[in-house]
C-alpha cells in the first residue's frame, strides 16, 4: 500500500552574517519569545517539523561553551506534542564568529558542535547539518551578499567543498551517537533556459545547480560536465571525493517563483540595471516567470527530474510565497499537486513543508538589511498571539487529508497568469488568460473610492469580483440586496458605500443615516441569512476625541457629527445580526487613482497658491492600496468584528500637506494651518489616530507617502 503523502512545517530560522552585523530571523520574527508557537503547530495536525538547534546561537563565542536552555524548552516540548524534528545546525549561516565557510577547519568544528547536540537529543533521527550548502555558497562567496562577501568562482566552490565536509562529518559524529540517524539535505532546484547563442551558459548553471548533490552522491568526475572548470580552478581530485555520510537519505527540494531562470543576450529588452554576463559576452540573468512565454516547469517536473538523477526520496522542504493571501494558499496547493503528480509519475516523494510557518522579515533584501519587512506565513506574527491565517486552514485540511475548498483557489496564481510579465515573452506569448473561474466576491459601491480601488485590485489579485451599482443593489431596500445575492451569488460581500458628505450629513441627516446605517444593517442580515462572509467599512470619526493617543478596537464611541453617529450606529447593528461580519475603521484614506482625496486635492491646490487646512485635528491617513489589500487578506483569512486599518503615523491635516508638498517639491510654506472649525461646519475629534490592539498590519505612513508618489504624477492632479 503506498503510504500517503504528509504535510510538514518549517520555522524561517536563517542566522546570517553581513560583516560585523548578524541576523537573527528567530529574533526578527519573535518566534525566539514564543513557545507557545509550537502548540499553534500541532494544533494544524503536523507532526514532523523543520526546527533550528543553530550553532550560531548554542555556542556563539567558544566552542565548548553551550547554551541549551532555549532548545531544551522547544525540543522537548516538540517530544511532548509527537512532533518529529528536523534538526538544522546551520542555516545559510557561515558558523560563529569563530570560523568561516572559507575555514579549513569548519567541518571538524561543526562536527564537534553536532556531536553535543546528538549526544544532548538522542531521540531525534532527521538531520539537516547545513541548509542549501549550494546555494548559501552562491550568496557568500560568489555574490558577496553574505559573510564572508567573497566574489569569485573559486571562492564559491571552496565555500561549498567546506560545507559539504561539514555535512560529512558532522553526520559521522551524529551516527557515532544514533547509528540510525538520517540525513535530510535540502538545496533550491529549478531550471534554467536561454537563447541558442548563450545555451552553453544555461548547461553551465544548471550542471552547478546540482553540483553540490552530485558531489555528495559521488557522482562527480572526470566525465562531468564542470570537472574541467572546478580542476581549473585549483582543486585536487582528492577534494571532490566523499564518503556515504555526505549522501542524503532524503532529498528536500526548495522550489520557489524565481527558481527557474532566462538567459537572454538580447540588452535592449531590459533596463540597464539588470544587465551582466560572463567573461565572454553580455546578458540578462531573469527570472523565467517574468519573460518566458512557456512560464515556470512547476513542483511535478523538477522532483521527477530529481528522482531520476538520483533515485533517493524527496520532499518539497520549503513551499513559501511572499504574497497576498489568496496567491500563498495557491501556491502551497499547487506545491502539494505537483508533488502528488510526480508520486503518479513514480518518484518517491514523501511530503510537503508549510515554510514559513510564522512568515519571514527582510528577505526581500537577502536578509542583508535591517528593514522590518514582514512577510506573513500560516500565522501572522503582527497578532498577539500569532493569527491563523487562510494557509493555516489549508495546512490543517491537507495534513488531515482532506480536500480544500477556499472560494479563492479557483483560480490560478499570479505566476500562471499573463499578468506574470514583465518584459516581452521568450519561447512565444503565453495563451491569453480565461475569465476569472469560480463565484466572485460582490462589492457594493461602484462609483466610490473604495468601490474603484477593490475593482481594480481584485483584478490584480486574481480575484473574481462583481462591483454593483445602487441602481443594481440599494442597500436601503431589502428586496433590491436579496435579489441582488440571488442573481450573483457571491462567496462573500464588501459594503464600500455609503454617504460620505460629512459636512452635508449635518443637514441631510436622514440621507446619510439610510445609506449608512439602515443599508449597512440590511446588508447584514441578508449576508448572515445566506452565510455569506461580509466585510463592511466604518470611521475614526466614532470617537470623541478625548484620547491623546491612539484608539483601539475596544475603546468606547462617542461621535461628534451625524456621520460619525450614523457609523456607530451601523457597527452596532452589523455586528448583532451578522456576528461573523468584519467591521474595518479607517482613516482619511488617500490613494493613486482617486483625484478628489485630501493628498491629490492638497497637491493640487499647492500647486497654483495657499492651502487652509486643520492644524488642530489628528488623524491616521491611510493609503488606499494598503487598505483594501490588508482588507482582502483578513476576508479571505475568515476574520471577524472589528479591525483598525489605517498607515501608523498620527499626523494633523496640515502636517501631511506639508510631508506631500515636500515630497512633490511645492513650497511647504503655502500650507496655512488654521482651527478646523473655521473649515467646517461638523465637529470632528481633536484627535482620531487609530491604533490596534489585535495586530498592526498596514505599514508605516511615511513608506505609504513614498509609494503614493512612486506612482502619482503633477499631471494627475490636474484630473
Amino acid at each position: 500500500m503506498t503510504v500517503p503523502m504528509e504535510l510538514w512545517g518549517g520555522v524561517e530560522c536563517t542566522v546570517n552574517r553581513m560583516g560585523s552585523r548578524w541576523h537573527d530571523q528567530l529574533r526578527l520574527g519573535g518566534h525566539h519569545d514564543r513557545p507557545g508557537d509550537l502548540d499553534a503547530i500541532a494544533a494544524l495536525g503536523i507532526r514532523t517539523l523543520r526546527y533550528p538547534v543553530l550553532w550560531e546561537r548554542v555556542a556563539p563565542d567558544e566552542p565548548d561553551r553551550y547554551d541549551w536552555a532555549w532548545t531544551d524548552a522547544r525540543l522537548h516540548h516538540l517530544r511532548d506534542l509527537g512532533i518529529r524534528p528536523i534538526v538544522g545546525l546551520v542555516h545559510h549561516g557561515s558558523g560563529p564568529r569563530y570560523t568561516s565557510l572559507l575555514d579549513p577547519a569548519f567541518p571538524l568544528k561543526l562536527a564537534r558542535y553536532a556531536a553535543a547536540v546528538a549526544e544532548r537529543y538522542p531521540w531525534v533521527e532527521a538531520w539537516t547539518p547545513v541548509n542549501e550548502p549550494l546555494t548559501t555558497a552562491r550568496f557568500a562567496a560568489l555574490y558577496g551578499f553574505w559573510y564572508p562577501h567573497r566574489r569569485s568562482e573559486g571562492a564559491f566552490v571552496r565555500a561549498l567543498l567546506t560545507q559539504l565536509r561539514g555535512i560529512e562529518a558532522a553526520m559521522g559524529a551524529v551516527r557515532a551517537v544514533i547509528p540510525g540517524a538520517r540525513l535530510v539535505q535540502t538545496e533550491d532546484y529549478g531550471r534554467t533556459v536561454a537563447t541558442p547563442t548563450l545555451q552553453y551558459q544555461a548547461d553551465h548553471d544548471d550542471a552547478r545547480r546540482v553540483l553540490g548533490l552530485d558531489l555528495a552522491f559521488g557522482r562527480f568526475g572526470p566525465e562531468s560536465r564542470l570537472w574541467a572548470w572546478v580542476r581549473a580552478l585549483g582543486f585536487a581530485p582528492e577534494e571532490l571525493t566523499f564518503s556515504a555520510d555526505a549522501a542524503p537519505d532524503l532529498i528536500g527540494m526548495n522550489y520557489y517563483v524565481t527558481s527557474d531562470r532566462v538567459l537572454d543576450e538580447q540588452l535592449e529588452r531590459y533596463p540597464a540595471c539588470m544587465h551582466g554576463g560572463n567573461a565572454r559576452q553580455r546578458y540578462v540573468d531573469v527570472e523565467a516567470v517574468r519573460v518566458s512565454g512557456p512560464g515556470l516547469t512547476g513542483h511535478a517536473m523538477a522532483l521527477t527530474t530529481l528522482w531520476e538523477r538520483y533515485g533517493r526520496p524527496l520532499a518539497v522542504t520549503e513551499a513559501f510565497l511572499g504574497c497576498t493571501r489568496e496567491e500563498q494558499i495557491r501556491w502551497l496547493l499547487e506545491a502539494w499537486r505537483g508533488a502528488e503528480d510526480a508520486r503518479a509519475a513514480g518518484a518517491d516523494v514523501r511530503a510537503v513543508t508549510a515554510w514559513s510557518l510564522f512568515g519571514a522579515t527582510d528577505w526581500d533584501s537577502l536578509v542583508t538589511e535591517v528593514r522590518g519587512s514582514y512577510e506573513c506565513g500560516a500565522f501572522d506574527t503582527r497578532c498577539r498571539p500569532p493569527r491563523p491565517t487562510a494557509l493555516a486552514e489549508l495546512a490543517r485540511a491537507l495534513a488531515a487529508g482532506e480536500a480544500p475548498d477556499h472560494p479563492a483557489l479557483a483560480a490560478p496564481g499570479w505566476w500562471r497568469r499573463a499578468e506574470r510579465l514583465h518584459f516581452p515573452a521568450v519561447g512565444g506569448p503565453p495563451e491569453p488568460d480565461p475569465p476569472l473561474p469560480g463565484p466572485p466576491l460582490l462589492v457594493v459601491g461602484a462609483r466610490g473610492t473604495l468601490g474603484r480601488a477593490f475593482e481594480r485590485i481584485c483584478a490584480t489579485r486574481g480575484l473574481a469580483c462583481v462591483v454593483a451599482t445602487r441602481q443594481e443593489l440599494d442597500l436601503a431596500e431589502p428586496d433590491s440586496v436579496r435579489a441582488a445575492l440571488a442573481r450573483l451569488r457571491p462567496w462573500a460581500v464588501v459594503n464600500a458605500a455609503g454617504y460620505v458628505r460629512v459636512d452635508d450629513a449635518e443637514r441631510e441627516w436622514y440621507a446619510c443615516y439610510r445609506d449608512n446605517t439602515l443599508g449597512a444593517g440590511f446588508l447584514a442580515s441578508a449576508c448572515a441569512a445566506g452565510g455569506l462572509p461580509l466585510v463592511t467599512f466604518s470611521s475614526d470619526l466614532v470617537f470623541d476625541g478625548a484620547r491623546s493617543e491612539p484608539y483601539v478596537e475596544s475603546d468606547i464611541l462617542g461621535p461628534l457629527s451625524v456621520y460619525g453617529l450614523t457609523k456607530a450606529q451601523a457597527e452596532e447593528q452589523v455586528a448583532r445580526l451578522h456576528p461573523g461580519a468584519l467591521i474595518v475603521r479607517t482613516s482619511a484614506f488617500f490613494g493613486p487613482w482617486d483625484p478628489h482625496n485630501f493628498v491629490s486635492q492638497a497637491l493640487h491646490r499647492l500647486a497654483r497658491g495657499p492651502l487652509r487646512v486643520a492644524d488642530d485635528q489628528v488623524v491616521s491617513p491611510t493609503f488606499v492600496p494598503d487598505l483594501v489589500n490588508a482588507a482582502l487578506d483578513l476576508l479571505i483569512d475568515g476574520a471577524a468584528g472589528v479591525w483598525h486599518l489605517a498607515n501608523p503615523g498620527a499626523v494633523t491635516w496640515a502636517e501631511l500637506a506639508r510631508r506631500v508638498a515636500e515630497r512633490a517639491g511645492l513650497d511647504v510654506g503655502r500650507v496655512e494651518g488654521v482651527p478646523g472649525a473655521r473649515l467646517a461646519p461638523a465637529r470632528r475629534p481633536r484627535f482620531s489616530a487609530l491604533g490596534s490592539e489585535r495586530g498592526v498590519l498596514l505599514p508605516p505612513l511615511d513608506r505609504a507617502l513614498d509609494r503614493f508618489f512612486e506612482v502619482w504624477r503633477p499631471s494627475g492632479a490636474e484630473e
